[in-house]
């Protein structure tokens, strides 16, 4: 369901948005789309962040596994 709202803007950055929504479409669909992509880049964001963290609080035992898979590894010769 889409609701009608009012948002205050400066002229500026009006005349750029109805430049770039021109050849897309109306500029309430123009900006409904920045908008639902600004928003899905921040969850993403957010999860990758989550990740970062979790990878982090695990680094020095997937480190310790990582050096130990490396010492059953044959060695890189040069032929």
């Amino acid at each position: 369901m889409k609701i009608k709202t009012s948002i205050t803007l400066d002229e500026s950055i009006l005349a750029e948005i109805d430049a770039l929504a021109a050849p897309h479409g109306s500029r309430s669909a123009f900006i409904e789309n920045v908008l639902r992509d600004f928003l899905r880049e921040r969850k993403l964001a957010a999860a990758d962040a989550r990740d970062f963290r979790r990878l982090n609080r695990h680094a020095e035992r997937l480190n310790a596994e990582a050096a130990d898979v490396r010492e059953y590894q044959a060695p890189w010769q040069d032929e």
